[in-house]
């Protein structure tokens, strides 16, 4: 656990790879049609405005954009879900680093298509001290240009192994975003993302960190 996120992220992938090789190219595939498709080149790059949102907390109360910028830098994070093991490490992580986060006079907030009562579940088994937002019908992500389908392909091998969203989501639409990660400046806009649509690799922390240093004054 206190390796850097790229490296626990890369052993499960791993483990993964080695465990079940035909699901691991099930998702290669889908990640090939995804990068070639250009799926979430489109989000707000760095010096672009990011969009508000207005979203739910798991405990229901919605927050906005505008209202963390207006005190200070804050960072977003995409999560596909509670089920997601790559997501429940990369919680974790945000959660080990979110003192820091603080000590640089930013907030940090995690988004996913989820309803409340599983946000609830990733921000228990991550100890989470950040609000899970709850992005129904993946509409925020949408507007982003980062949510997608995940093709009947995907969706046959999860529902065969026995992992239906559908409930977790309250949609049988089967879109999910891509797990992107934004910091954004007081002013609004973007100091720097990340967007892979591999979902085994995410922000690094250190990066995170960095972003919201240089940002300073």
């Amino acid at each position: 656990m206190d390796a850097p996120l790229s490296d626990r992220l890369s052993a499960l992938a791993s483990d993964v790879r080695r465990l079940v090789p035909d699901f691991a190219d099930v998702v290669e595939r889908m990640i090939a049609r995804l990068q070639a498709a250009g799926t979430g080149s489109e989000a707000p790059q760095p010096g672009e405005a990011m969009p508000d949102f207005l979203l739910p907390d798991e405990s229901g109360r919605l927050h906005s954009l505008q209202d963390y910028t207006a005190r200070g830098p804050v960072v977003v994070a995409f999560h596909r879900g509670h089920w997601c093991p790559y997501c429940r490490i990369s919680a974790t992580a945000l959660a080990e680093a979110y003192p820091r986060i603080k000590r640089l006079g930013a907030e940090l907030v995690a988004i996913t298509p989820e309803v409340e009562k599983f946000n609830v579940e990733l921000k228990t088994a991550s100890g989470a001290p950040f609000p899970v937002l709850s992005d129904m019908d993946n509409a925020y992500a949408m507007m982003l240009n980062l949510a997608f389908y995940i093709g009947d392909e995907k969706k046959r091998e999860m529902s065969a192994s026995g992992l239906d969203i559908t409930p977790f989501n309250d949609s049988d639409a089967w879109t999910l975003p891509i797990p992107a990660t934004f910091v954004i400046g007081r002013d609004g806009l973007v100091k720097a993302r990340f967007i892979d649509p591999d979902f085994r690799k995410r922000m690094d922390v250190e990066d995170i960190l960095a972003a919201l240093w240089s940002g300073r004054g």
